[in-house]
């Protein structure tokens, strides 16, 4: 792994362009020969855009992991990059909602898309603020010490462990700093509902809006994108939701998603296709990554 660590300490040096097309590359051959992944992100597109033919889902499917493995040799431009380098590559969609951010407790709904560790570098390279957000620790220690340093090497970070529960996340959150939430994976039955997305009902945490109940915090989503041409990365806050989470937090819930899958919808190649989004399933219907779906020849 320090082989690894050294590589991509190695490739940041490269221009972006580059950088990006050597990622793309990398991303075809593990398109060929992950296999196990390649077949749940088919799976996962044959549900979500049923609308499609398979030939134009295999094409969003590959583009995907180009731009997922482009993503992870990029890691080292937000590790290792000047900040006068990363603040030419990272370009704000109009500004950010400082006044909301300062004003009390607050959320910045992150959805799983390729780039999702950008904005929270956009926000501490453009304002004071420092964030907390959930951490998972990696199971090798030359990565996990990478990691760790990277994320907090302008601003420390609070990180904090999806076990010690919601109490040092709201602490966190009164004590000034925006939690960077990833609210769209599949975590099972705990603390979640089944509500739709892309139509199909999904084990989704309901946890946003819990927390945004019992905080006040106003709820702000943010996405990252890529630039087109390898120019960088776009970063997009959304407007602060009004009236979130309201009476109903299965509502509430429903409302995520709805605005999850239109920005899917919008740039469905960035998005987490390789992860197992709907494995919980409700009780009585079928396992939809069942091991005897037969994989599409590519």
């Amino acid at each position: 792994m320090r082989a690894l660590i050294a590589a991509i300490w190695l490739l940041h040096w490269l221009p972006l362009p580059l950088l990006g097309r050597l990622g793309e590359a990398l991303g075809s051959l593990l398109f060929i020969i992950m296999k196990p992944r390649r077949r749940i992100s088919l799976i996962n597109l044959r549900l979500c855009f049923p609308e499609l033919d398979e030939a134009a889902r295999i094409a969003i499917a590959r583009q995907h992991f180009q731009a997922y493995a482009r993503s992870a040799l990029e890691r080292g431009i937000l590790w290792w990059a000047s900040e006068a380098r990363l603040k030419k590559l990272i370009k704000i969609d109009g500004d950010i909602p400082l006044e909301r951010l300062r004003a009390g407790p607050a959320i910045l709904l992150c959805p799983h898309f390729v780039c999702l560790e950008i904005p929270g570098i956009a926000l501490v390279l453009n304002s004071e603020l420092s964030v907390c957000t959930i951490y998972t620790r990696q199971q090798n220690k030359v990565v996990d010490d990478a990691l760790l340093k990277g994320r907090s090497r302008f601003r420390p970070v609070t990180l904090l462990t999806r076990a010690r529960g919601v109490k040092p996340i709201i602490r966190a959150m009164r004590e000034g700093k925006p939690f960077i939430m990833l609210p769209d994976m599949d975590f099972g039955l705990r603390d979640s509902e089944f509500v739709p997305f892309f139509g199909i009902p999904a084990a989704t945490l309901t946890a946003p809006a819990r927390i945004a109940a019992a905080t006040g915090a106003n709820v702000i989503p943010v996405i990252a994108r890529y630039l087109p041409n390898y120019q960088g990365w776009r970063v997009t806050f959304y407007p602060a939701w009004e009236d979130f989470p309201g009476p109903d937090i299965t509502e509430a819930t429903r409302r995520m998603n709805a605005f999850i899958e239109a920005q899917v919808r919008a740039s469905p190649a960035e998005y987490f296709w390789t992860h197992k989004r709907f494995k919980t399933r409700p009780l009585g219907l079928p396992d939809l990554y069942r091991a005897d779906k037969e994989d599409t020849d590519l």
